[in-house]
């Protein structure tokens, strides 16, 4: 059994990882003349610029899609000192006496795990060199939409 939940954690970790990367707006390296002109460019999210150029979102496979719709619900950050931070046990705790749920406490370890698993990528994924915690197939799509911004750039 400890095998089979040690494999299923770590595909659930690679999913919420990937999530985060894609739900987290990338910021220009500081030392780069982008971030030293600070231009008010309302800037996307990896997943609003994949959306915005029709590029299919790549996502790992989710092996137990309840608790990923679980960590949503009860919330996959909160408000914490000057920024985000995972999700509390107290939260976790207030979510399970509201709804009615009594999670098992694996799933509840997990669940708390996978925020900050969540919480951590947000802030590696940052920088916009971060590459993608998962690797996907590249697709015409995206090439075109790479090759669009290549040319937008150089002219």
């Amino acid at each position: 059994m400890g095998q089979l939940h040690g494999k299923v954690t770590r595909r659930l970790t690679l999913f919420v990882r990937q999530m985060a990367w894609l739900n987290t707006t990338p910021k220009p390296d500081a030392r780069s003349k982008r971030a030293k002109l600070n231009l008010d460019v309302p800037r996307l999210t990896r997943a609003e610029r994949m959306k915005k150029d029709r590029v299919e979102i790549p996502m790992p496979p989710n092996p137990l899609p309840h608790v990923v719709d679980r960590l949503i619900e009860i919330g996959l950050t909160e408000a914490a000192g000057m920024g985000a931070g995972p999700v509390s046990w107290l939260t976790i705790e207030a979510w399970c006496r509201l709804t009615g749920i009594d999670l098992p406490v694996w799933e509840a370890r997990l669940i708390r795990r996978l925020s900050v698993e969540y919480v951590a990528e947000q802030r590696r994924a940052e920088s916009e060199n971060c590459p993608p915690p998962w690797r996907w197939q590249v697709t015409e799509a995206e090439k075109r939409a790479a090759n669009r911004e290549l040319e937008s750039v150089l002219g």
